[in-house]
């Protein structure tokens, strides 16, 4: 009897459930969206909802779940939000206190989660325009940083805009401005490019999460919102508990890239 085929996206999720994928998620099951993923006790759910709401280019919301409930069936078949991401941050009155790569032993009847849009979603449409993307090429987590830039804070929730950053040669950046303002779902345009030092970042070789990739000395750096702004502003906030993806580490999701391009 054959096998039912199963899409690229399951069968990710499956990989990284059975521990067969552990690593950063970039370039995995091409031409499927990945999310950043927060989970919160109920009580401070509508608060964070607020602060993606009106933080809506670094925190581009792609699906909410009930309370308790560990699996979305509009973002996955076969999904458990406890086991399919690769490694896990677990944060307790803002401190990171544990990495794991399974949230079974944590997970509560109150907890509420959020899927939020990733940078990884646009940069198929880059690759397809021909725009190299260094972190790929040298199999590598994205760098990001954190900046001076503030967000618009909702409750306890508040903090600095983070981005992350990708060298390109200045025509390439023109492209990618042009192809990720197609995108707005998954973080959109870029928010700068350029000087660094202009958004607060001292060291361009010393990201804040991810690795640290060379820029040419005909390159320019291009800065994106990035889905990892929210954990800047739960360490602000401090809840007695709460867990996110391991940046780089992203929830693979059945939805399609191409469903969040405009035009």
């Amino acid at each position: 009897m054959s096998s039912v085929p199963i899409s690229a996206s399951l069968a990710a999720r499956l990989s990284i459930r059975e521990g067969r994928h552990t690593r950063q998620t970039s370039g995995l099951a091409p031409g499927f969206v990945q999310a950043n993923l927060v989970v919160l006790p109920q009580a401070l759910a509508s608060d964070f909802l607020r602060f993606c709401q009106r933080n809506p280019k670094p925190c581009p919301l792609v699906g909410v779940s009930e309370r308790g409930d560990f699996t979305n069936r509009t973002l996955g078949a076969n999904l458990d939000i406890r086991t399919d991401v690769p490694a896990y941050y677990v944060y307790r009155h803002g401190e990171l206190v544990e990495e794991t790569n399974d949230i079974l032993a944590q997970w509560r009847d109150d907890f509420v989660w959020f899927a939020l849009g990733c940078s990884f979603s646009f940069e198929e449409a880059l690759l397809a325009a021909g725009i190299p993307l260094r972190h790929i090429e040298q199999q590598k987590n994205i760098a990001m940083y954190r900046t001076n830039r503030a967000t618009e804070g909702a409750g306890p929730f508040a903090g600095p805009l983070v981005v992350s950053m990708r060298p390109m040669k200045v025509a390439d950046a023109i492209r990618a401005i042009q192809i990720t303002g197609r995108f707005p779902g998954v973080h959109g345009a870029p928010v700068h490019f350029g000087d660094p030092g202009q958004i607060g970042i001292r060291d361009i070789g010393k990201p804040d999460y991810g690795d640290a990739v060379e820029i040419g000395v005909d390159e320019v750096p291009v800065f994106w919102a990035c889905g990892v702004t929210p954990q800047a502003a739960l360490k602000a906030a401090r809840p007695e508990i709460c867990i996110t993806h391991r940046p780089g580490s992203m929830l693979v999701t059945d939805l399609l890239n191409s469903a969040f391009a405009l035009g």
